[in-house]
């Protein structure tokens, strides 16, 4: 078994795959672009005929860099919806959006998952319920991210009699439930950190039966690799973070709202608009 509170046989697959919108299969190769990719594929096309035959995908890419430029970490999302688009414009779009460093899944209640991919501009990100509802969204992170962590957890739990062999895992649990409970947007997140704190495999066994796994998991290929996954409770989440063979360096719960590592700030705002922007007056004036 891999030590952490998310653990796997040896073997088995990790809670989540960066992955293609619009394939079911997460072990899929993407086919989106990074972003020398998507410029380099967009350096090939001709941009005045583009703006001609796809008018509404540059209006959309318009529209989104307004919206960037203005955008504040606490302001609300804003959305903008691919329906509307043909398949041209709509893989215009993809293809100038690429693909970003954080990916996400959200279980829904009705048992749908909503997949989620930021682009290479931090901050807009593609967020897909269904082949019919699909849309770009500009903010911090996804409101369905937000809802989902709100909504679709508990705000209380019990805990139980520790089982033969454990260590710490009570006085864990009592402190993750005072955290959680206290817990309140604004307050800084805690950290409680397993890499460090002596806890049996007994200890995590009993702690994630008793907390349990939420609706989201997210994982952000930024610096390294880190995986973030909701807990059954409210404002409780694993990130976990590894090095390049997979193996866990770092393992903490953060008593919190969304982590930060998944989470684009003003200035990936600010920079988003510039890049856009630039591509635009570049590829489509």
């Amino acid at each position: 078994m891999k030590a952490g509170f998310w653990t796997a046989p040896e073997g088995a697959e990790q809670p989540i795959n960066v992955f293609p919108i619009g394939d079911e299969n997460l072990n899929a190769t993407s086919g989106s672009l990074t972003a020398p990719g998507a410029l380099a594929k967009l350096a090939t096309l001709d941009s005045a005929e583009l703006a001609r035959i796809c008018p509404n995908a540059v209006e959309l890419l318009s529209k989104v860099a307004a919206a960037i430029a203005s955008q504040k970490a606490d302001m609300p999302t804003q959305l903008f919806r691919l329906a509307d688009l043909n398949d041209l414009e709509r893989k215009l779009i993809v293809d100038v959006m690429g693909e970003g460093e954080v990916a996400a899944l959200v279980a829904l209640p009705d048992g749908s998952l909503a997949q989620i991919q930021e682009s290479v501009l931090a901050g807009i990100w593609r967020v897909r319920l269904d082949a019919n509802h699909e849309y770009l969204e500009v903010g911090p992170i996804p409101e369905i991210v937000k809802r989902a962590a709100a909504d679709l957890t508990a705000a209380d739990f019990e805990i139980g009699q520790a089982p033969e062999g454990a260590m710490n895992v009570l006085p864990v649990l009592a402190e993750i439930r005072e955290r959680a409970l206290a817990w309140r947007p604004g307050i800084r997140s805690q950290i409680i950190n397993f890499t460090l704190l002596p806890m049996s495999p007994v200890d995590m066994s009993f702690l994630q039966d008793t907390i349990k796994n939420g609706p989201i998991q997210l994982v952000s290929r930024g610096y390294g690799s880190c995986r973030v996954l909701s807990t059954g409770i409210r404002n409780v989440w694993s990130v976990q973070f590894f090095n390049a063979t997979d193996a866990i360096i770092l393992d903490t719960l953060e008593v919190g709202g969304v982590p930060t590592v998944a989470i684009a700030a003003d200035e990936d705002f600010e920079d988003s608009a510039e890049r856009l922007q630039e591509i635009i007056e570049t590829y489509f004036k």
